[in-house]
């Protein structure tokens, strides 16, 4: 760890004080995130299980726009506790902080990271580390997170199934038939793909899955290997896109955003 004790506090306050502590600076917060794990140097904490609490901030640039694929998802900070913890068992509360710290600077969005990590289970009090890193600390030959393998695409043309295969999956319903009324205007293009969007929502409460219309969304479905079912007319109202709505047609267009290919069942 750098600095004193002096510059420690300072950082907690400065990540994770009230809006006047916080300066000129964006940050999104995960805070309170408690989960059991077995962690210490000492032979008594070895073969228990004891509670950590991880408060973790990141710095952002503002960007001014409510979408949601244009921020740091919440979610990246949770799955960043949960990888620094799935690389196996530490000894030191710091070690812990560290891997999370890396996690969250292999964001593209994330700045600068401070991280404290509490032991709570281990006196009348807590014991906790806190640590800021930034981009000249991050370790290794680029920002980018962790892969994440695309889904499996699938276009839903006829019937639907009883239900979606397990895993990953991202299926397009459209509406057959229907075209996309460009010459007729916005308007009516938005009207298109929203009769989209109700036949995604009727199929995913159907087919007992989640329905997405951001790239966010379809992350944190693929992510956590839950079936979805795509409603495009948010990616689609500003892009120029097929000639018609049908699964296909729709399945065509977004996997190969999502560096996928894409199957009829």
């Amino acid at each position: 760890m750098t600095g004193g004790p002096q510059e420690a506090r300072d950082d907690r306050g400065g990540a994770f004080g009230g809006p006047a502590a916080r300066a000129s600076r964006d940050r999104i917060l995960l805070l309170d995130h408690v989960v059991a794990t077995e962690v210490g140097a000492f032979g008594a904490e070895r073969g228990l299980p004891q509670r950590l609490r991880f408060d973790v901030a990141a710095e952002v640039a503002p960007t001014g726009d409510d979408d949601v694929d244009a921020v740091l998802s919440y979610d990246r900070l949770a799955e960043a506790v949960a990888a620094a913890l799935a690389e196996g068992r530490a000894d030191l509360l710091e070690t812990l902080a560290e891997r999370v710290a890396q996690r969250v600077l292999r964001e593209p969005r994330a700045a600068r990271a401070f991280v404290r990590v509490a032991k709570l289970d281990r006196g009348p009090g807590e014991l906790a580390v806190e640590i800021a890193r930034d981009r000249s600390d991050a370790i290794g030959s680029g920002p980018a997170p962790d892969p994440l393998p695309p889904p499996r695409v699938l276009a839903l043309g006829g019937p639907l199934p009883a239900a979606l295969p397990p895993g990953a999956v991202l299926a397009c319903v459209g509406a057959p038939g229907l075209p996309v009324p460009a010459a007729q205007g916005a308007a009516a293009r938005r009207i298109a793909l929203l009769a989209c969007d109700q036949a995604a929502w009727a199929a995913a409460s159907r087919l007992g899955a989640h329905a997405v219309s951001t790239r966010t969304e379809m992350d944190w479905a693929a992510r956590r290997r839950l079936p979805a079912v795509w409603a495009p007319a948010r990616l689609m109202a500003d892009a120029e896109g097929p000639a018609t709505l049908d699964a296909p047609s729709l399945a065509a267009w977004i996997a190969p955003r999502l560096g996928a290919s894409w199957e009829a069942p």
